[in-house]
């Protein structure tokens, strides 16, 4: 398997889907146009309404890479080796053209022949009774029934809403090896560990779901897959977690060099690096597609990522604003194909250091406070802090409810 950059593999796959006739889009705001989303989180959302049957495609066929923030999971950035608050998907689209057997034999094709996995490592997982996939996986790609794994609607089938579009799916899984194994006797596919890495989850929208639960044959099949970028780019260059490739890793060093730490060294660090790389990008895109530092909504996570970002940089001695430098590495790495990130530099550069520093004195306060009152509980053995003083910290010094959670967590303190 040759190297790549991450650069590299979105255009290697973005080339693939248009050489099989699909459409290239540009990728989509951050901002979607759905009154139910925050944001856009996932591939399939700007395509939503053709799925809905609302809106009729001008071309039967899509490909994007498509920019995405999610921050359900935001606790676990940093502290595992895939989660992020901004994310490239990687997807392939189709209204009503090819369905399950060209979306998985292309699938494998892709992965096997453009990018060079290795197919002996490969696995699929389909839904519980998808005899048409299984068909497909075994007898077309000629892939041992041994490493095809049949699952449940947890796992394995997709639904848009309670009711509306749906169908099963089929993910691709890639065994890492044992050294990334969770060691337990049980550790196969489906295992929650990082040997067996999920790389694409196919779609298959088929059916509409009906009031009743049951499942009504769409006029149409569908297909909606997606990949992150990142994954796929910390497979095709060997290293442990995406925070090693090279959409992360000048951000990673970075962040080292101004803080004097080692990466690798110290896990408390370590951390500290991952999420100010991580939020550093988040910020740069949300900027760049027009949100702004506020108290609810999208800006309310905007201003949330930020102050989480200096918090962690102060954990590693960085005092003084420091977000802004990370911005110039960023466009590096993603200006291509990304140009809004330096159409709106100026911009991005204004809010990150006005919201900054605005903040470093209210953290300043707020963690001294917070602190004393952490020392007293423990010298009385008492492991519960009072509401009044988060109500406080909140109300008088402007702190964050959830940047005294978060604190007083990792302190043992509820």
């Amino acid at each position: 398997m040759q190297w790549r950059t991450g650069s590299e593999l979105r255009k290697l796959f973005l080339d693939f889907w248009i050489s099989k006739g699909s459409k290239l889009y540009p990728s989509f705001s951050l901002v979607p146009d759905d009154p139910t989303l925050l944001f856009t989180i996932a591939g399939m959302v700007p395509f939503k309404m053709y799925y809905l049957g609302i809106k009729q495609p001008d071309h039967p066929t899509a490909v994007t890479s498509q920019k995405c923030v999610r921050t359900n999971d935001i606790d676990n950035v940093g502290r595992t080796a895939r989660h992020h608050t901004f994310f490239e998907m990687l997807g392939n689209f189709a209204w009503g053209d090819y369905f399950k057997k060209e979306a998985i034999t292309w699938a494998w094709e892709f992965l096997t022949e453009w990018v060079g996995l290795d197919p002996n490592r490969m696995y699929a997982t389909i839904y519980l009774d998808d005899e048409e996939a299984f068909h497909v996986w075994n007898k077309i790609v000629g892939l041992p029934a041994e490493r095809i794994y049949r699952f449940g609607e947890d796992e394995n089938y997709w639904f848009m809403g309670n009711t509306g579009p749906c169908g099963p799916c089929s993910e691709i899984m890639y065994d890492q090896g044992p050294e990334f194994s969770c060691g337990k006797p049980t550790c196969d596919v489906g295992c929650s560990c990082d040997r067996y890495l999920e790389i694409w989850n196919l779609v298959f929208t088929q059916y509409d779901r009906q009031e009743d639960g049951s499942l009504k044959p769409l006029p149409k099949k569908n297909i909606d897959t997606g990949m992150g970028l990142e994954r796929l780019t910390s497979l095709v260059q060997n290293v442990r977690s995406d925070f090693e490739t090279d959409l992360f890793r000048p951000l990673i060093d970075h962040a080292c060099e101004i803080a004097g730490v080692e990466y690798g060294s110290d896990a408390r660090s370590d951390l500290a690096v991952r999420v100010i790389a991580d939020h550093a990008r988040s910020l740069a895109f949300m900027i760049a597609d027009g949100i702004l530092p506020s108290n609810e909504g999208q800006g309310y996570v905007l201003r949330r990522l930020l102050r989480r970002a200096v918090r962690y940089g102060r954990l590693i001695g960085l005092d003084k604003p420091f977000l802004c430098e990370f911005l110039p590495i960023i466009i590096r790495i993603m200006g291509d194909p990304y140009s809004e990130l330096m159409e709106q530099q100026l911009t991005i550069e204004q809010v990150i250091h006005l919201e900054e520093n605005k903040f470093s004195h209210t953290l300043e306060q707020g963690t001294n406070l917070l602190d004393m009152e952490i020392s007293r509980l423990k010298k009385q053995n008492n492991e519960t802090l009072d509401g009044d003083i988060a109500f406080t910290l909140y109300d008088t010094y402007g702190f964050p409810l959830e940047l005294t959670t978060e604190i007083c967590d990792e302190s043992g303190i509820l």
